[in-house]
């Protein structure tokens, strides 16, 4: 959170009169030197990452309106060997061995191209990539958000060495919006990029084009795990799945904390677009929109739409969107009017709603040959939907709340929140039933201590009893 501090007063920074006026007054070498030592640094970083999603987005649109299949079928560009070498070239930039160039030069300048090379191959096994590859991330969102809305504010940051457990709750409530959400959305389209292409592309070639991505996504979705000690101890996994639906299924309400409950955590989330200006609001609705291309362009791809390309077929989608909406308002409302008085009515409600989802998916397979890879792109098709409305309705609050749908619309968000949780949490309990995993994080983590013949377990140990007698 240091860092989100310092990116929210780089961000104001940006905003204000100060920095337009020294870099009017300043010549030209003092005006770099400003620049690169204050918010320059963090708008290269907000550049670098917006150049991804343009990157990312540009080549889902390539994909999903046929441009990239017509384009390959040119004899001009797939024998095209010069260009080859230039994505073999930009394959290798992107892997990052040349963007360490300047640091070994400098240290191989300084002390030798030895000490170097074995200085660069250290940081590699220390995970240092993953390190700065997340804190990128960190940066980006709070220097952005903060340059949108404004509002930077301080965050009381310890300066300790860690050595403590921090809880799956607590992971997600730091580290949600800033790397877990936009880590999601950069695997769904690298997803949808691979299933949409995979007929004529080689996998050679979708390999050297995402590694590097696939590896920032890795990163957004898994360092704070792979950092945190004991991350991967079995009881710590426990503890971590019952304090997590403890907090996720918690009320909010007034001075109920953040750390007790999702529903104020959720709030607190969007303390910021309460007071932004009407530029801000509208910024946070078009990038919103972005999550509207995956159902555009997704369902003309499946094996049901794939002859047509009527607009009606669009316009079906958003009935399925609107009766999926329909169904959980009915379930929301059943839950506080039946769940206690009328429990198997209730119960019966929901019964019916599974039975007809289901006999609906068993026509659409037996006569509409509706195959698995469909059902896959229909989660792509609405989900990514779902996430862009929940987002546009959190910038619309006030009118929502008028309307009288921001239950609805907690209700969804909660929804969502599960399932970030899952799809978090099921490969870390994973790798948690093997204990060579715990061992070998722990020996990363803690090298240089054991290498001193310091054992971590009684640092560990010593703070627990320090928070028991605390506590007492």
């Amino acid at each position: 959170m240091f860092e989100a501090k310092i990116a929210n007063g780089n961000g104001e920074q940006t905003l204000s009169r100060d920095i337009y006026r020294l870099g009017h007054r300043f010549d030209f070498f003092r005006m770099l030197s400003c620049y690169f030592t204050t918010v320059g640094f963090y708008f290269s970083t907000l550049v670098t990452v917006l150049t991804v999603y343009v990157f990312l987005y540009g080549r889902l649109y390539l994909v999903l309106s046929g441009l990239e299949q017509g384009l390959r079928e040119e004899p001009a560009i797939r024998d095209n060997k010069p260009l080859q070498v230039a994505l073999a070239s930009q394959s290798f930039v992107q892997i990052g061995f040349l963007m360490a160039l300047p640091m070994l030069m400098e240290i191989g300048l300084e002390r030798g191209f030895q000490t170097a090379l074995s200085e660069f191959i250290l940081m590699q096994l220390q995970l240092a990539p993953v390190f700065f590859t997340f804190s990128l991330g960190t940066k980006t969102h709070y220097y952005g958000r903060t340059l949108l809305h404004g509002g930077a504010k301080y965050r009381p940051t310890g300066r300790g060495f860690v050595v403590f457990h921090a809880k799956f709750a607590e992971n997600y409530r730091l580290y949600s919006r800033s790397h877990f959400v936009k880590g999601i959305e950069m695997m769904i389209l690298l997803i949808v990029y691979q299933i949409c292409g995979h007929t004529y592309r080689s996998t050679v070639a979708y390999v050297l084009i995402t590694a590097s991505l696939w590896f920032m996504v890795g990163t957004w979705l898994f360092a704070p795990f792979l950092f945190n000690p004991s991350g991967f101890e079995w009881q710590k996994i426990v503890d971590d799945w019952t304090d997590w639906n403890k907090w996720i299924n918690n009320r909010g309400g007034i001075g109920v904390p953040s750390e007790k409950s999702w529903e104020s955590w959720w709030e607190e989330e969007q303390e910021h677009l309460q007071y932004s200006g009407k530029r801000g609001i509208i910024a946070e609705i078009l990038l919103a929109l972005r999550f509207f291309i995956y159902q555009y362009g997704l369902v003309y791809h499946l094996h049901v739409t794939r002859k047509t390309k009527s607009f009606l077929v669009y316009g079906a989608s958003w009935l399925v969107i609107v009766l999926i909406l329909f169904v959980m308002k009915t379930v929301s409302v059943g839950r506080r009017k039946f769940s206690a008085s009328y429990q198997l009515v209730f119960r019966l409600i929901k019964g019916l709603i599974f039975l007809t989802f289901v006999s609906i998916l068993v026509i659409l397979v037996t006569l509409a040959h509706m195959t698995i890879q469909d059902i896959i792109v229909c989660i792509f098709i609405f989900m990514p939907t779902g996430w862009g409305m929940l987002l546009i309705a959190q910038a619309l609050r006030p009118v929502v709340k008028k309307a009288g749908f921001w239950g609805s619309v907690r209700t969804l968000a909660r929804g969502y929140e599960i399932v970030m949780g899952l799809l978090l949490f099921t490969p870390v309990a994973f790798l948690a039933w093997f204990p060579f995993v715990s061992e070998f994080q722990t020996r990363m983590l803690f090298n240089q201590a054991f290498s001193r013949g310091l054992q971590i377990s009684r640092i560990l140990g010593g703070h627990r009893k320090d928070r028991t007698s605390r506590h007492k």
